[in-house]
């Protein structure tokens, strides 16, 4: 009896907190990386950070004060490596969430169109409430926050398929040598970053495709007017 009690009471605290997920993304608004974007932006990050420590500097390595300590090249040292992990997922609350985008644009590491409006109304003495502070709009979203977190496993849990392709050719990108292989739903992969799109070009994007929408409407009711 006691059993089945306590069984009901964990399929009770399961739904809840399932429950509490849907609120949470639902009702608020807030919505998680996917697999495909976590994939996506660390490689990016990789990437880049692994541009930016570009040597062709040498290191020694070897403890033994006796024997002659061996030279590798920084660049394909196992010490760039591991200092670019270290810091990748820190970059990532660099991050904002542009909610006016849908798909993997929305991860930007700019102010969104939102914010930037926003912030010219304060600029033009407009008083904005939000409900939280000014000097807190500018901090990491939850979202974001998850996506440090998101970073973190995923660093933990694809770390040996980085280091084979660190250590490999790199004739590929990480992008292509690790989120290929292990992703199920990839269509991510294939859209922009965030940074390269331009809010302007966006809307006018928008703009264009509701005109389209707009003429095939009217064209639609011209000939049915015609039978």
């Amino acid at each position: 009896m006691e059993v089945r009690v306590c069984m009901v009471a964990l399929v009770a605290l399961v739904q809840v907190a399932s429950c509490g997920r849907n609120i949470e993304e639902e009702d608020y608004g807030v919505k998680f990386a996917t697999d495909c974007e976590v994939c996506k932006l660390v490689a990016k990050e990789v990437g880049e950070r692994l541009e930016a420590k570009d040597s062709s500097g040498v290191i020694e390595t070897g403890y033994n004060i006796d024997a002659k300590k061996k030279k590798t090249k920084y660049n394909k040292s196992e010490l760039r490596l591991v200092e670019t992990l270290e810091e990748v997922c820190e970059g990532m609350l660099d991050y904002r969430v542009h909610k006016e985008r849908k798909d993997s644009t929305r991860w930007a590491k700019k102010m969104s169109q939102t914010f930037q409006t926003l912030h010219s109304l304060v600029n033009k003495g407009v008083k904005v409430d939000l409900g939280i502070p000014q000097e807190l709009w500018d901090e990491p979203s939850a979202e974001v926050a998850h996506l440090k977190t998101q970073c973190e496993g995923f660093i933990e849990d694809y770390e040996e398929d980085i280091s084979d392709w660190y250590f490999g050719d790199q004739e590929t990108s990480l992008q292509e040598a690790v989120c290929l292989k292990i992703l199920e739903e990839r269509n991510c992969l294939s859209q922009p970053f965030g940074e390269d799109i331009d809010s302007n070009s966006s809307e006018g994007h928008k703009e264009t495709k509701r005109n389209d929408k707009r003429k095939k409407g009217d064209s639609e009711k011209t000939r049915k007017s015609e039978l």
